[in-house]
């Protein structure tokens, strides 16, 4: 398909893909030379996560998953940043308040992203401005949620 779009001669202004059909990496991108391609993370849903405790407890996750990483994630007031440790073991997850600086940081919307499965790739979540310090733990993080996507069937 890139292929294709890079000898064609359209005059279409935006070319749009939709997630998982570009490669992780922009090798393929140089026939666009004359397009602006761009990637952004968008879900046709809306979710707002008030009590992430609850919500990570109540959110399947990976059996063959154990893990603990220390995250960070802004607070409501987006004013300040809360450090949490997030922890998998056995299905079941729990996020305990901490003072452990973070491995990775996520907005409130980043947050409902992640929790939803919607960064497919590590690449794909920094593309969506996901700091991380340890590439590890950031691909540990999509892990957990990837594979387990819940069924919002409400689009607006």
């Amino acid at each position: 398909m890139l292929a294709f779009l890079g000898r064609h001669n359209t005059r279409a202004r935006a070319i749009e893909f939709r997630r998982g059909v570009l490669p992780p990496y922009p090798t393929l991108l140089h026939g666009l030379r004359h397009h602006r391609a761009t990637a952004e993370a968008w879900h046709p849903w809306m979710l707002r996560i008030l009590d992430i405790p609850g919500a990570i407890r109540l959110r399947g996750w990976p059996a063959d998953l154990t893990t603990a990483v220390p995250i960070e994630i802004e607070r409501e007031t987006g004013d300040s940043w809360g450090r949490w440790v997030f922890q998998v073991k056995a299905g079941t997850a729990e996020i305990v308040p901490t003072h452990v600086e973070g491995q990775a940081s996520f907005t409130r919307r980043q947050l409902a992203v992640w929790y939803a499965g919607g960064y497919r790739s590590a690449t794909a979540a920094r593309m969506a401005g996901v700091h991380a310090v340890s590439e590890n733990a950031l691909a540990t993080l999509l892990r957990s949620t990837v594979d387990l996507e819940p069924w919002l069937p409400d689009h607006f």
